[in-house]
Formats: structure tokens, C-alpha cells, sequence
């Protein structure tokens, strides 16, 4: 098996004058998840449409395990499998019964069929609905029984796209649980979402895409790091002197100051010349609050940390996803804190 599961160079498509996507260049390593993050439009399902045999590109080149998408595309077919963003099983079928169904058309003997969906519905947590309409399912409920349908035979290369949308903060983790035991069995797992904090927990390598285009690509810590050391969040005791503290924090910092719902929170970046330990973020932030104490500007709470890829996004964009992140959960929440 190649090391690399997916490699394009100049991806194109183009739908009339609309070029949807625009040159992409994506390197996938096996074995690990990878996010293509960005917002409605963006470029990522018709990347992902290429890249799984559904649309024929318009320029540039893509290879799956070495696999030509169009000279080869049944090739890559055999290797590959794709949860889209809608519920792509039967609804009314009972849980059970489209697993059956789809693992019968993909070669299962009639037994082997069985054996193997009520593996999955087990492993899914599903067993209980097995007999159930997925009509009659939650949407977390659908969108495992999706990738269930997804991995009846183990694909080496399986196409997440959205996979959470819309789904509570509960079923999302049930999700990513899910997403990780795939990889863990040795699944490379290509995933693009608008959830910004999806892409932080899960995937090794994310590419941000705007407009059709690469915008930056790499690791978490690289892409928090290409926009400052840090972040200062600060909470003031009193917010009527929230904008005289945005001013002088601009001023020390050399940096945009971002005023938060929270009417006595604000947030800034640190820039990025303080070295790899940090020591000049922290200097920078130290400064900052010897004058707020000095203009009589009362600090409650202060914290220094790694920039988030809001922010990574916003630097990269200036704009944010276009998408409400879903609640954040009890453990985000303390990890904010």
C-alpha cells in the first residue's frame, strides 16, 4: 500500500463560470484522519466527488493508493467508500434490514450478511433499534447507521463528508468516537467539515479551504502557529471600561483586539516572535497587564493561550465559517476555563 492514500495536483472543476474548485494540491497520508476545513461553498464536496469517482475533474491530476481517479476509477472504487452529508439508507427499512440488503449487493453470502450487520449494529451502539424503521431513528441514530453501511466491507479509504452536521453535541461525540475506532483499524478516513473544533479534535493534517482554493495546510500546531504565539483572553471587573482596555491592549500588543459577547472579555493575539517557547508571548501579555494596572483598569481573570482555529481561520480568511458551532460540550467548556 502507498504511503500517501490520496494525492492531487491542480484539481479543477468547474460548473459553467463557476470555478468550484480551483487547483487544489492535497497529500493524505494512510492511516490517519485528515480535515479539509471551510465554509458553504467552499469547494469540499466537489473535491471530495472527484476524489471518490462521482465527477470527472476538469484539470489537474488525483491519485487514490496510487490509483488514477479517471483512467483507473474502478481501481479506486474497490477501495473506497463515501458517507455524504444526507442519510443515504433506506428509510423504510429497519435498521437490520438495510445492512443486510447493502452487504448481499457488495458479496456477503446470505449468513456472512447477517453475521456482519449485527456486528455493526452492536459495535454502533444500535443493536436495540436493529428492528426499528430508520425513519423512526434520531439524527445521531442515522448518521451511524451511515457509516455502519459505509465500512460493511473495511475500506482502506473512507470519505467522511460532514458527517455531524446538525447533530447534537452528544450524538457528535458518539461520531468521533466512531471516526477514531475506524482509523484505529487501519482506515484512513478523508473527513471535511464547517466545524472548526471537529477538525481540532480529530484529524492530524487539515487543509482550510476558501473559494476553491488551499489556503494553508498542516498540522494543528502548525496552523495555530502561522497566526501568533498565543492568544491573551482577558475579563475585566468593569465593562464600561472595555473599550479603553481594547486600546491600550492594541497598543502594547501591536495587535487587533476582539471584544467578546461576554461584555467584559476581550481577546487578542500575541505575535509570533517570541520563539518557539513562548517566552515572548508571555512577556508580551505581562506588559499588557502592567497597563491596565497602571490606567487603573481592574483585570478578574487573564489566561495565555494557544490561538484557536476560529482564529486560525479568521487571520487566514477574515471571516469566520459562516457556520454556528454546535454547543460545546461540558469537557470544551472546562477546557476553555
Amino acid at each position: 500500500m502507498s504511503s500517501m492514500a490520496i494525492e492531487t495536483a491542480g484539481l479543477v472543476k468547474t460548473f459553467g463560470d463557476n470555478r468550484a474548485v480551483d487547483g487544489i494540491d492535497l497529500s493524505v497520508p494512510a492511516g490517519t484522519v485528515y480535515g479539509v476545513l471551510g465554509p458553504n461553498g467552499a469547494g469540499k464536496t466537489t473535491a471530495v466527488k472527484m476524489l471518490a469517482t462521482l465527477l470527472r475533474p476538469d484539470g489537474g491530476e488525483a491519485h487514490v493508493f496510487g490509483h488514477d481517479v479517471v483512467r483507473e476509477a474502478d481501481a479506486v472504487r474497490s477501495r473506497v467508500s463515501l458517507t455524504g452529508q444526507y442519510a443515504s439508507v433506506d428509510e423504510d427499512l429497519t435498521g437490520m434490514e438495510n445492512l443486510i440488503l447493502l452487504a448481499r449487493l457488495t458479496g456477503h453470502a446470505k449468513k456472512a450478511a447477517r453475521e456482519r450487520a449485527g456486528q455493526l449494529l452492536e459495535a454502533f451502539g444500535l443493536t436495540e433499534a436493529a428492528g426499528r424503521q430508520v425513519k423512526n431513528y434520531s439524527g445521531g441514530m442515522r448518521r451511524r447507521i451511515d457509516i455502519a453501511a459505509s465500512i460493511l466491507n473495511t475500506p482502506d479509504l473512507l470519505f467522511l463528508d460532514e458527517p455531524t452536521t446538525g447533530l447534537d453535541p452528544r450524538s457528535r461525540n458518539q461520531v468521533w468516537d466512531i471516526v477514531r475506532a475506524v482509523v484505529g483499524h487501519g482506515t484512513t478516513v478523508l473527513l471535511t467539515t464547517q466545524y472548526l473544533d471537529e477538525a481540532d479534535q480529530l484529524a492530524a493534517r487539515i487543509a482550510v479551504i476558501d473559494r476553491g482554493k488551499v489556503i494553508a495546510e498542516g498540522t494543528k500546531g502548525e496552523l495555530k502557529a502561522s497566526v501568533g504565539a498565543g492568544s491573551v483572553h482577558v475579563r475585566l471587573r468593569d465593562a464600561e471600561r472595555r473599550e479603553e482596555a481594547a486600546r491600550l491592549l492594541g497598543a502594547v500588543l501591536d495587535a487587533q483586539v476582539q471584544l467578546e459577547p461576554d461584555p467584559v472579555a476581550l481577546t487578542a493575539r500575541v505575535g509570533t516572535d517570541g520563539g518557539r517557547d513562548g517566552r515572548g508571548a508571555a512577556e508580551q501579555a505581562s506588559r499588557a497587564l502592567a497597563e491596565l494596572a497602571r490606567a487603573g483598569i481592574t483585570v478578574d481573570n487573564f489566561a495565555l493561550g494557544q490561538p484557536s482555529l476560529d482564529e486560525v481561520f479568521l487571520a487566514l480568511t477574515g471571516s469566520d465559517t459562516g457556520h454556528h458551532h454546535a454547543p460545546a460540550t461540558d469537557l470544551e467548556k472546562e477546557a476553555r476555563a
